[in-house]
């Protein structure tokens, strides 16, 4: 038996209770912590965590869950555990790295994994040139602290591009601007890998009107065939990231499958209801292969 702490705000999310209920299928004993509630003793020989009043120092791996609007707090509890030798699903380094927008595109492109032509400037004085950059309208306009398709646009026109790009930059927001790909129809693809495989895999088509294909903002979902190029390029940003469960999202180009973003907490309802695929239960089965091997893989990782 493994004792694994789901690292969530929120028991009754399905993700959490997801995971809940698949470690507990296989006889392991499962404990939900919210981290913002947790508060840590930072010393040299002896790094502690304490929830409720009470140290968490049995546990033999954690799945981090965090939130992407409490990435410092949380992978700051993440990292604590990997201080104490606690086996992480996904590293606190990782799971950095992939919410930072414009470093995960970096390092993809310094991999040769397939992106949409994406500039990035800070003058609005260079804005004609970032625009021309990508391609020129219609063009995507993204917050880099954007999530769950808030703060994404489409500038239909170079003039409609350059009033967006100014507003935003007028509030000082950090933004990156992408071609956009009109052969994907507003739909994309999200590959969900666990230790070097996708095991589950589904298209989602975005409703009427809109080039966004997020389920909670009216998509749909189904299961969907990778081809082999899909698959290695999936599997190969999840890798570049450093994370060992991830959710990556590509779109069907032209010119092969780019990707659109790496998320280091990929939500589960979605894609177990378009698949039918106990996904949870991968997650569960990567703890009990990893977690007994020797706690975390690179201890010089947590420290990056």
């Amino acid at each position: 038996m493994t004792k694994i702490a789901i690292l969530s705000q929120d028991a009754s999310l399905y993700s959490t209770r997801r995971l809940k209920e698949a470690g507990e299928e296989r006889g392991h004993e499962i404990k939900v912590v919210d981290y913002l509630r947790c508060y840590m003793n930072i010393t040299s020989h002896r790094p502690m965590v304490v929830y409720q009043g009470k140290q968490l120092d049995d546990f033999d791996a954690i799945i981090p869950r965090i939130g992407a609007s409490q990435t410092f707090y949380g992978t700051a509890v993440v990292r604590q555990f990997e201080m104490m030798g606690v086996f992480s699903v996904n590293e606190s380094v990782a799971i950095s790295r992939s919410r930072d927008k414009l470093r995960c595109l970096q390092l993809l492109a310094g991999e040769g994994i397939g992106l949409p032509v994406t500039g990035f400037a800070n003058s609005t004085k260079d804005i004609d040139g970032l625009i021309e950059i990508v391609g020129g309208a219609p063009l995507v306009i993204k917050l880099l602290e954007g999530t769950q398709g808030i703060g994404v646009v489409l500038a239909e026109t170079h003039q409609a591009a350059k009033s967006v790009i100014e507003a935003f930059r007028g509030l000082n927001a950090n933004i990156l601007v992408q071609e956009f790909i009109k052969e994907a129809g507003g739909a994309d693809v999200r590959c969900f890998v666990v230790n070097d495989k996708v095991v589950a895999s589904m298209k989602r088509q975005g409703a009427e009107g809109e080039f966004r294909s997020n389920l909670h903002r009216g998509g749909t979902a189904e299961k969907i065939k990778l081809t082999p190029e899909e698959r290695t390029t999936a599997v190969r940003a999840a890798k570049t990231m450093g994370l060992k469960v991830a959710g990556v999202d590509l779109l069907r180009s032209n010119h092969g499958p780019v990707v659109m973003e790496v998320n280091s907490s990929p939500g589960l309802e979605g894609i177990e209801n378009a698949t039918n695929l106990d996904v949870a239960g991968k997650i569960i089965e990567f703890i009990e292969k990893s977690a007994a091997k020797g706690k975390i893989r690179d201890r010089s990782r947590c420290r990056a």
